[in-house]
């Protein structure tokens, strides 16, 4: 009887209309993918097939199939909302259990976590205490504790020597080097350096020209937070006795005395920064610095330590590291976010909430860094919007309304028909 195939026919088109409406109701949520309705005929058969001539017996509904296109990507001003360029899911911990999404909005829970606002953490590949991605896979935590500080025991010296400053006699000569009196050398630069504590200590190197050819000496003194001015003798040196720079006569440096392992580096003995801290052991590279015939200049000078420092940022880039950055200026990774993909994102289960669960159909999650393999990128301080179109959806609407009312139609014709035999006597 048609009155069954209308019926097929209508509860076809309502749960097609249910589909649209779905698509519709998520327009506007973040990371959602759309669904498509599809269907097959319906044909009853025997042990041996359908006849030649059979008639249908209506439709049904075969697979509502989610279409994992790209959603437009829409920039925020939070760091933490994350949206993927190409291929993949964040990986979120749901008390142990991995869950994925395209919904990239995070935030820190109390404990540090970033989460989102069903409390799923987020994966990444976690970092070393140096900062080096590793392998091993965790939920991402923001510590907010102090980092502890870095003593200075490496310093940097580019500079220019000027080559026709006034000379002073080779030490022990007069005048007598005095830090105070700045008629007694030629010039001086200054360097903040850290103890063991994150104290600031200054540095200041001071530079004489001798009487011998293109030799100069160098001394290192350093001044802690209260003034108190702390000398500090190269290895192998009485205090007091400089090091020693020789030039050669096209400016550049040849040797300097005494030498850290024949290097162009002096190195100089422990020196108490009466902070409070360990004793200081520096050793000062001098091997980009010159004699040329111009004035005095510090190109450059830098040291290898830092103060403690607390966390006052974080960056994102697109291959998903996430970088700390702390009060002192200092960075350190605190990994890398794991996105997966599947041989078949369609077998995945919808869980709500914007999130998926693998299957049996869906392959095995192929977890990997944003960028690799088939995995797209990351974009940090933007999210993922549906990928509905409601031009689409309204048209397709519009088609499953007909639908309905044709097969509506069919069962009041059947019904005129029937109704017609009835009355036959």
């Amino acid at each position: 009887m048609p009155f069954r195939i209308a019926l097929s026919g209508i509860n076809a088109s309502a749960a097609e209309l249910q589909v649209i409406g779905n698509n519709v109701a998520n327009a506007g949520t973040t990371g959602f993918k759309n669904s498509r309705a599809e269907f097959a005929d319906i044909y009853a058969t025997t042990n041996l097939g359908i006849s030649q001539n059979a008639i249908g017996s209506g439709v049904r509904v075969s697979s509502v199939s989610q279409q994992f296109s790209q959603g437009n990507i829409g920039f925020t001003n939070n760091n933490l909302d994350l949206a993927i360029n190409g291929q993949g899911f964040f990986v979120l911990s749901d008390n142990g259990v991995p869950v994925y999404t395209r919904a990239g909005a995070f935030q820190p829970d109390r404990d540090g976590y970033i989460v989102n606002s069903q409390n799923q953490r987020l994966t990444v590949f976690q970092a070393d205490a140096n900062g080096n991605i590793t392998g091993s896979r965790g939920d991402l935590r923001l510590d907010t504790s102090d980092i502890a500080p870095n003593p200075s025991t490496a310093i940097e010296v580019t500079a220019n020597l000027d080559a026709n400053a006034k000379q002073f006699a080779p030490y022990p000569g007069l005048p007598v080097f005095d830090r105070a009196d700045p008629t007694t050398y030629n010039n001086s630069t200054s360097v903040t350096l850290y103890d063991s504590l994150g104290n600031a200590v200054l540095g200041t190197m001071y530079y004489r020209k001798t009487a011998n050819p293109n030799e100069w000496e160098t001394q290192l003194w350093l001044t802690n937070g209260a003034g108190a001015p702390v000398e500090v003798a190269p290895n192998g040196n009485v205090p007091g006795q400089p090091a020693v720079m020789t030039f050669s006569n096209t400016g550049n440096i040849t040797s300097v005395t005494p030498s850290l392992g024949g290097a162009l580096a002096i190195d100089y003995a422990p020196v108490n920064p009466q902070t409070g801290a360990l004793n200081m052991t520096f050793s000062v590279n001098y091997a980009n610095t010159t004699q040329y015939g111009s004035t005095f200049s510090v190109n450059a000078l830098t040291q290898d330590g830092y103060t403690t420092g607390r966390l006052n940022g974080i960056d994102i880039n697109d291959t998903g590291v996430v970088e700390a950055r702390y009060t002192n200026g200092q960075t350190r990774a605190l990994g890398q976010i794991a996105l997966a993909n599947f041989s078949n994102p369609q077998g995945l289960r919808q869980l709500g909430d914007t999130a998926w669960t693998e299957t049996y159909d869906s392959g095995a999650a192929l977890v990997g860094a944003p960028g690799t393999a088939s995995l797209g990128l990351v974009q940090s301080g933007a999210l993922e919007g549906s990928n509905v179109d409601l031009t689409e959806q309204l048209v397709n609407m519009i088609v499953a309304q007909r639908n309905f009312q044709a097969n509506a139609q069919v069962i009041t014709t059947a019904d005129t028909i029937t109704q017609t035999i009835i009355n036959i006597r």
